[in-house]
């Protein structure tokens, strides 16, 4: 179920219609705790029983972390939390991946390792890292542990943020189960502003330029460099509005509900420096990895070599959360180099200043962390390194030979994303928002809805992020 199908819509509108004839919160809340495990387990309703585990095993680790003093306890406590959820994730998202890898290598001393007849649970790596902060942050002392386990549970099954984000912490959600949150008219209507505003983002948008861009990345081989460059710049438009489409529409969903999630994008392609990319993308997992990952490594306090090792492992590890692919673990590792370079030159300059200050240095600096983040998303999206260098070849001009295709519906995606980031900037990248409380409001709303139809391809896509 994906939140641009007939069936969440039927499955949101019976959510809110229970939730209105509600009066209890105890009530409300087993209502959205049932549909959101309903939610998970529309793909497959055996994986509900992999995340209640995991879920159950970090709710009682944290309370008996919380009530012990005595420190050896306590790391039992988080390495047995930690080893359950990454234990998980291991087995269903990385174990197949690693015996692949090795596979040659062991067969040479007659070796052979099985693979596992197992698939891919939808957004495991976001629900495991939902629960993990949780657990880290009661080691810690920063959190208090959850005394309602149907609480927690919801925390870590809220469906708008279930299967692909934003990863939400314990810290920002579950402070909000101490009060009550009764349908209001309000909440609704600023939350299907936001949805309206994502869904537009994915079908209108993302869905448009994967037509594009899917064939070439398929057999680059047959198409032009000009072809190829297109194709790169429309996956980078993809899955931008794909992401964070859909990400607005969770923070929608939750809207309507009463709940606030984090923001998790901030106009990207605006950035001026790696480092200042990864402030605007996907920033509830950068700050996650910050947090969790590059500060426990040492962050930078234990002198530069060692700060650019610990950026450089940091963003190795971001990549392979991705996906089990050694495409992903390269350009995470382009990442980390990039970030590694770019705190080398705040140092070099003497400054703390993630962006240039002058205008030409804004537009040189934008150029190039675009281009290299349109270098770096080859990487991403292609299937094997093989396919990834003829894509690097084709857009560097050295094997410029094939068809030339200039796709109308991916042009008009483009310019009408170029449209919307030339509104944003002049509104000072404030989000645009389309307030139905206007008289003009729903006129405008199904002209937008007739936008997609015009221009929206006839099926809908998986959200890419649904695999990871």
């Amino acid at each position: 179920m994906t939140f641009s199908t007939i069936e969440f819509f039927v499955f949101i509108t019976v959510v809110l219609a229970l939730l209105g004839f509600t009066r209890s919160e105890n009530t409300r809340r087993n209502v959205l705790l049932v549909g959101s495990y309903f939610f998970y387990g529309w793909w497959d309703w055996r994986f509900c029983f992999l995340m209640f585990f995991t879920s159950a095993t970090d709710y009682f680790a944290a309370l008996a972390l919380e009530r012990s003093q005595n420190e050896r306890f306590r790391r039992i406590l988080l390495t047995v939390s930690l080893c359950a959820n990454l234990g998980v994730l291991f087995v269903f998202k990385y174990y197949n991946f690693f015996v692949s890898s090795l596979e040659s290598s062991l067969a040479g001393v007659g070796i052979h390792i099985p693979h596992l007849p197992v698939i891919l649970p939808v957004g495991i790596s976001f629900f495991t890292f939902h629960s993990m902060s949780y657990t880290i942050d009661v080691y810690w002392r920063h959190l208090k542990a959850s005394r309602s386990l149907r609480d927690f549970l919801l925390f870590v099954s809220f469906f708008p943020q279930l299967v692909a984000g934003p990863i939400v912490r314990g810290s920002q959600m579950l402070w909000q189960f101490s009060y009550d949150h009764p349908l209001k008219k309000d909440n609704i209507r600023e939350g299907i502003e936001i949805f309206i505003r994502g869904f537009m983002k994915k079908v209108l948008f993302a869905d448009t330029l994967a037509v594009f861009a899917d064939p070439v990345f398929a057999h680059p081989t047959a198409y032009a460099s000009p072809t190829v460059w297109l194709a790169v710049i429309a996956y980078a438009g993809q899955i931008y509005y794909d992401f964070s489409g859909y990400s607005e529409m969770a923070i929608g969903c939750g809207r309507m509900i009463g709940f606030t999630l984090p923001v998790n994008f901030r106009h990207p392609y605006l950035a001026c420096t790696p480092t200042e990319f990864w402030r605007r993308w996907h920033i509830s997992l950068s700050t996650w990895l910050r947090d969790y990952l590059y500060i426990p490594l040492g962050g930078n306090r234990k002198g530069r070599l060692r700060t650019y090792l610990n950026l450089a492992a940091t963003m190795l590890l971001g990549g392979l959360w991705h996906g089990a692919s050694w495409t992903f673990v390269a350009w995470g590792a382009l990442h980390g180099i990039a970030l590694a370079a770019d705190k080398l030159r705040m140092e070099i300059i003497g400054t703390r200043e993630e962006r240039p200050t002058t205008p030409l240095g804004q537009f040189v600096g934008w150029l190039v962390t675009f281009v290299f983040v349109l270098f770096t998303w080859v990487f991403f999206r292609s299937q094997t390194f093989e396919i990834a260098a003829i894509v690097i070849r084709k857009m560097l001009f050295l094997d410029a030979a094939g068809a030339h295709w200039y796709y109308v519906n991916a042009m008009v995606a483009l310019v009408l994303g170029a449209v919307m980031h030339v509104a944003v900037m002049l509104r000072k990248e404030r989000d645009l928002t389309v307030d139905l409380r206007q008289p003009l409001a729903w006129p405008a709303v199904a002209a937008l809805l007739l936008l997609v139809l015009l221009f929206g391809p006839l099926t809908a896509n998986p959200f890419i992020y649904f695999q990871f």
